[in-house]
């Protein structure tokens, strides 16, 4: 509860009081804060600070990040938790991988830039744009075919905006283009760091989930580099997976078959201009499936990268 109400305090101490006469020290502060706020919302999907949705859903309820609506966020982010599913095209709402003849079918200039995408500076610089250009072309497609908890994830959405926005240009008399531009885009390449590796293809579900063992982001991205711990105990809180990591490292480190980083530093010198991941899944979706075409009555999702999918009604076909 403290962490969320310093993070907006931060926001409008660097808006209100560094802006004016330290912008790139503000802009700095404003990067981190938009970065907190969106690991801030991963807890509280969770079920934290209480017990009670409404009142934690408070906590993150003004949408400085700009993009991302918080119920959006939780649907699409408690579907992924479906281990079993982890990395599937269209039943992971958090993959990055394109079912074989879906990429086939998308123009050259964007499978490129897919490509580029899965080096660790391209997912920086370039992460956020697609990913987020994908998902709202996918959510205005759904509400126009009718599903109402999008309507009003997005509507809730919009009333946090009718608050953010005034605050970015008036209160602190910064242009809302380049808040977009530096703080809404940066911090999410600074998130972005953290979900570069987090998943991988593996034959074992439990394969599939790095470990990243320590780093200055920790507490930013709120210990979530412990990424395979917080997947098998989703419900603790953020400030108890160091300590349940410590007591069992090895063990830890063998139920997930070894993937593991000792920090990101390591990942960008492996990653920083090489795909760490192919754009198509090795495994999974390799055969058009009847229900897949993009027909505008087709329920679709984002699924990572710019671009839709649709969603799925059976299991994974090899």
């Amino acid at each position: 509860m403290f962490l969320a109400l310093a993070c907006y305090g931060a926001w409008l101490a660097a808006g209100l009081l560094l802006w004016p006469s330290y912008p790139v020290l503000a802009l700095a502060i404003l990067i981190i804060t938009v970065a907190l706020q969106s690991s801030l919302m991963h807890e509280v999907l969770h079920g934290h600070p209480t017990r009670n949705a409404q009142v934690n859903e408070a906590f993150v309820f003004l949408p400085i990040g700009l993009i991302w609506p918080y119920r959006r966020f939780k649907t699409l982010h408690l579907r992924h938790h479906a281990d079993e599913r982890l990395t599937d095209p269209f039943d992971d709402p958090e993959s990055y991988y394109k079912a074989l003849w879906v990429h086939e079918e998308l123009p050259r200039w964007l499978q490129k830039l897919l490509r580029i995408n899965n080096t660790m500076v391209g997912r920086f610089f370039l992460g956020p744009w697609l990913s987020s250009i994908g998902f709202v072309i996918d959510d205005i497609k759904q509400m126009i075919a009718g599903d109402k908890a999008i309507r009003k994830a997005w509507l809730l959405h919009a009333i946090g905006l009718v608050v953010v926005v005034p605050i970015v240009i008036f209160g602190f008399g910064m242009p809302l283009w380049l808040y977009i531009l530096v703080p809404a885009w940066f911090g999410q390449s600074l998130i972005s760091i953290r979900t570069f590796a987090e998943h991988q293809w593996s034959e074992h579900p439990e394969g599939r989930t790095v470990i990243i063992e320590r780093s200055p982001l920790s507490f930013l991205f709120l210990n979530n580099n412990l990424h395979f711990v917080h997947h098998k105990k989703p419900t603790v809180a953020w400030y108890e997976l160091p300590r349940l990591y410590r007591e069992n490292r090895e063990a830890w480190l063998k139920a997930n078959n070894g993937y593991a980083y000792p920090n990101y530093l390591a990942l960008l010198k492996a990653y920083a201009f090489k795909a760490k991941e192919p754009v198509v899944h090795p495994v999974w979706r390799r055969q058009p499936e009847s229900g897949r075409a993009f027909a505008p009555r087709v329920r679709t999702r984002n699924v990572g990268g710019l671009g839709t999918a649709p969603v799925p009604a059976e299991p994974p076909k090899e």
